[in-house]
């Protein structure tokens, strides 16, 4: 279904943040290869819990103009009595081959309690995160929340596996991730079978674990999700459909 932006989320050509500003957003080592631009995309999952189908998630990605970018990630599951709807939105700009954040929002619906997160990063006067409550943080190059899961794949493509990302989550706060690449392995999905590389994040949490899969086949297209909290599979996204634009 189309998503629409709301009236302060149009499409607005924001100044452009320092390059240097750019660059400390992403600490990957820096490869010779000159970095590919985002290939619009839209990405179709079936989401599983504990095996059985539980819902949906789809990933879009649309250029809106030369070097700036919309990115939406929704998913609607349930299960027996439970509910979880997620929508985020990023807008970003490409600013010497690195991704710049420029807007976030983040709505979460269903049992338990609601939960929504709107972000501005702003460069001037001064590096700052602008949340929609009225706090500020200070801006030192952080990613949002959506936009470290995009860079994976694109430095995947140009070989680069020495990774780690400083991002705000979708709940305001800053967090720090490692990448480990875990080797390749093939995947039978709901799209077919796939040769991918295995990926694991790299955090504080010792009882959360979080792995994902790219098909080079696909553009580096990340194919699957899965999550555990304390040994338990929290959720677990797979490729169903995916078309490059």
């Amino acid at each position: 279904m189309k998503q629409f932006l709301p009236r302060d989320m149009q499409t607005i050509k924001f100044g452009k943040i320092t390059v240097a500003l750019a660059l400390v957003a992403l600490s990957a080592t820096v490869s010779a290869q000159p970095m590919p631009a985002p290939q619009p995309f839209k990405a179709t999952y079936i989401a599983y819990k504990w095996g059985d189908d539980v819902g949906q998630a789809t990933m879009q990605l649309e250029a809106l103009s030369e070097n700036q970018y919309s990115l939406t990630y929704s998913s609607d599951v349930s299960k027996f009595f439970l509910s979880d709807e997620r929508f985020e939105h990023s807008i970003f700009f490409i600013e010497d081959q690195q991704l710049v954040p420029s807007q976030y929002h983040y709505k979460r619906t269903g049992t338990g309690p609601d939960k929504q997160l709107g972000l501005k990063f702003e460069s001037e006067p001064t590096p700052t995160v602008q949340i929609k409550n009225g706090d500020t943080l200070e801006w030192n190059g952080e990613l949002d929340n959506q936009l470290y899961r995009l860079d994976i794949a694109r430095q995947l493509k140009i070989g680069n596996h020495d990774l780690n990302y400083d991002f705000i989550n979708y709940r305001g706060e800053k967090r720090h991730y490692g990448i480990s690449v875990l080797g390749n392995e093939t995947l039978s999905l709901p799209y077919g079978q796939l040769n991918t590389i295995k990926i694991k994040l790299v955090r504080d949490s010792k009882t959360r674990e979080t792995f994902a899969w790219f098909a080079p086949k696909l553009n580096y297209q990340l194919v699957r999700l899965q999550q555990f909290k304390e040994g338990d599979e929290q959720g677990d996204i797979r490729l169903s459909e995916f078309e490059l634009h």
